[in-house]
């Protein structure tokens, strides 16, 4: 079992179950931004200091490998990169983008899953309301002449689950007894930790190489 504490928070696992109930439709995106002032290391880049948390909330919420992975950073401090970009590039057309940032003056916590039909929204810094889901996108229909398309814009409500309240680490923990005592499969099992550990060095190779898209 890999320790992967964000899976286990009532906010992210609320929206495994708004993708697994379809509401947002076929997913289009995963945007996160994960970015702070300080905590700079001197054994390890921003890369896997922060980023290892986005991968294992993307490796969630969306049960599927990337094709691949492309990165770019630069280093300001003191050699090791203190801000990256990543895209995850899908065979359905999905594409992810993670930002983790060491130098920003703001903390931030902030993912964004768009779809065809909805929009969520999972903010780690709100005291509440940590996830609202939209009822907003993009329509296109035939025009009368049949093309050019009609693009048309749905603006719907905003709705904010309620959440539990249960501490993480305790859910976590209970999960672990859970599959020792019972012999069941962690929900962040050892192939998970792998998942993510392969999307660092893939990012990590794509950095060293300035930018070229790495397979996976």
């Amino acid at each position: 079992m890999v320790d992967h504490t964000f899976v286990y928070t009532s906010a992210v696992r609320k929206v495994k179950q708004i993708l697994e109930r379809g509401e947002l439709g076929r997913v289009y995106y995963f945007d996160s931004v994960r970015v702070n002032l300080g905590l700079v290391q001197s054994d390890s880049n921003v890369l896997w200091d922060l980023a290892p948390h986005d991968f294992s909330i993307m490796d969630y919420w969306l049960d599927k490998r990337p094709a691949a992975v492309s990165a770019y950073d630069s280093s300001h401090v003191n050699g090791l990169e203190d801000i990256a970009y990543v895209t995850l590039l899908f065979q359905d057309n999905t594409i992810a983008h993670v930002h983790v940032n060491w130098l920003a003056p703001a903390k931030i916590r902030r993912i964004i899953v768009g779809g065809s039909r909805k929009m969520v929204v999972y903010d780690d810094m709100e005291a509440s309301e940590k996830v609202k889901v939209y009822d907003k996108g993009v329509t296109v229909g035939a025009a009368p002449d049949a093309y050019p398309m009609r693009v048309g814009y749905r603006v719907g409500d905003m709705f904010a689950p309620n959440l539990e309240t249960t501490e993480a680490l305790r859910v976590e923990c209970q999960h672990f007894i859970e599959c020792v005592t019972a012999g069941q499969r962690p929900l962040t099992d050892g192939e998970a930790g792998l998942r993510v550990v392969e999307l660092l060095e893939a990012a990590g190779r794509s950095l060293r190489m300035g930018g070229v898209p790495q397979p996976l």
